[in-house]
């Protein structure tokens, strides 16, 4: 996979592969670590009146839950972790690249810019890449990596992914 430039060496990052169609509501799916094994699970929950994944963790405890939010002007979507929001994802309504606001309860927010809907992208923290998305880096046909930068908080920015997925 790619490198985080000017993160340190390559032992500073963590990698996932993520499947690109995941936003079928119902659907659930295994996010695994660049070696193949099982790291988190995306569990599309039917039945419910707005979009919402849950991503768990391999004990099946939710680390983060992720729900469109109706009633907006723009579509938002709420990564909520322990019944709180701790960041918002919503659309720019300007640019002519893909480009995604990231509004960060408690924190500094982050942007995501990019082609966001071929996966090739980079989430960004006051100019520092944080996380970069990319299909460049498998063969395997529907899926696309997730590098995330050491010390980074891995469900929100899975959550973000799988956010800015479903508003796409």
């Amino acid at each position: 996979m790619g490198l985080l430039r000017g993160r340190g060496d390559d032992g500073d990052v963590r990698r996932f592969r993520m499947r690109e169609k995941l936003a079928s509501i119902g659907d659930d799916f295994w996010i695994e670590d660049e070696d193949g094994n099982r790291a988190f699970r995306v569990n599309g929950k039917a039945m419910r009146i707005r979009d919402t994944f849950v991503l768990e963790d391999l004990s099946g405890h939710e680390v983060a839950r992720i729900q469109e939010r109706k009633l907006s002007v723009r579509d938002k979507v709420a990564v909520e972790r322990d019944d709180q929001t701790i960041a918002t994802v919503r659309k720019a309504l300007v640019g002519i690249r893909d480009r995604f606001a990231i509004d960060v309860e408690g924190g500094h927010d982050l942007k995501a810019h990019g082609n966001v809907v071929d996966h090739e992208y980079e989430i960004e923290r006051d100019g520092d890449t944080v996380a970069r998305v990319s299909k460049k880096w498998f063969r395997v046909r529907d899926t696309y990596g997730v590098e995330i930068a050491a010390g980074e908080d891995e469900a929100l920015v899975l959550g973000v992914v799988v956010a800015i997925d479903s508003l796409t």
